[in-house]
């Protein structure tokens, strides 16, 4: 096989997932699900990925069923086995009902309730154990953009949370790199900001190896919306992305899915 064909058949997979995070009452969540399984028809060339919240889940996966261009992820899994911890979802519980995939690390989970690195491996290592890929976000605040350490800061959570897989488990995850001071701010980073980021994420997947580094995805996430998707999407290292707010409209989460084709 010649090597511009193989390089073809290992591109990242472009990917649009909408997190919901705690928003929206029963009706509501099953109207929006509804509205984008009947906006999304032919072919498409990006996966869709839907984040609602955990009381959801099961209804939404029963809603989008017939759709095999929309997958379900959790916001959040338990770092443990199932047992006596009271309001925790475990990841095995999550499988059982059919979830591909989980959001781990979103800087809310960070920030509002002290995810470390360390806690956040084992979550990782909880979702591969029951075979949910892990949507693994990382990303600077305000301060550490202010200071100069973005990188840094990036490197250090992937390699504390992320790095300790197997190279065919890493290459199975999904990247979101989620600047944080964007996030619900209103401010989005540039494409070339976002661009730079994602190109120091590929090369430290690339220090692995190079096939990890060509079949991982690595979305952005940050106050994304239609009048930013199209720009945003067509930087070569972003591909796709984690949307919040513009998700939880159909018309506007519709827009940026158009946009990654």
């Amino acid at each position: 096989m010649n090597s511009v064909l193989t390089s073809i058949l290992i591109m990242p997979q472009k990917i649009i997932a909408g997190n919901w995070k705690m928003n929206l009452n029963y009706a509501q969540a099953m109207t929006l699900a509804d509205a984008i399984a009947a906006g999304i028809t032919g072919e498409s060339s990006c996966e869709v990925i839907l984040a609602p919240p955990s009381i959801y889940l099961h209804d939404v996966l029963r809603r989008i069923g017939h759709h095999d261009r929309i997958s379900v992820a959790s916001q959040n899994c338990a770092d443990r086995e199932p047992g006596a911890y009271t309001g925790e979802l475990s990841a095995m519980m999550l499988a059982s009902v059919g979830i591909d995939y989980s959001i781990i690390g979103h800087s809310e989970r960070r920030i509002y309730f002290g995810e470390s690195d360390p806690l956040l491996a084992r979550k990782v290592d909880q979702c591969f154990k029951y075979g949910i890929l892990p949507i693994f976000c990382c990303g600077e605040t305000l301060d550490e953009r202010e200071q100069g350490v973005q990188s840094e800061v990036v490197e250090r959570q992937l390699r504390q949370g992320l790095f300790h897989l197997s190279e065919a488990e890493l290459s199975d995850c999904i990247i979101a790199y989620e600047p944080v001071w964007a996030i619900g701010t209103g401010k989005t980073a540039t494409p070339g900001q976002a661009q730079e980021m994602h190109s120091l994420i590929r090369q430290l997947l690339r220090g692995i190896s190079d096939s990890v580094a060509e079949r991982v995805s690595i979305l952005y996430g940050g106050s994304v919306t239609p009048a930013t998707a199209q720009e945003m999407l067509a930087s070569q290292d972003v591909d796709g992305a984690l949307v919040g707010g513009a998700s939880l409209k159909a018309d506007d989460f519709l827009s940026i899915i158009q946009a990654c084709r």
